[in-house]
């Protein structure tokens, strides 16, 4: 995995500024069905790739969702989280 993260690293900025600006122009969400999808998908990712199953081009594949998609999910949060502080300090 550190590997992947040296080789993805543009791939990781990448995914984290564009939650950040999903994040930020959905807000944060009033329901818990979506981020309990991410979760779902991250842990599924996870799962996927610490069992082994998946041999050669799929498992890099897999491999590189499970390490985006929690950067995906971060910048989400703290976009949404700019997004309701920017919102408060103007109201």
């Amino acid at each position: 995995m550190t590997l992947l993260v040296t080789m993805l690293w543009p791939a990781l900025a990448a995914a984290l500024l564009l939650g950040t600006g999903i994040g930020w122009l959905s807000g944060l969400p009033n329901r818990l069905t979506a981020p309990l999808v991410l979760a779902a998908a991250i842990a599924a990712a996870f799962a996927l790739d610490l069992s082994g199953w998946v041999p050669g081009r799929g498992g890099l594949f897999v491999e590189s969702a499970a390490l985006l998609l929690p950067a995906y999910a971060l910048g989400c949060l703290l976009g949404g989280l700019a997004h309701l502080a920017a919102g408060r300090a103007q109201g």
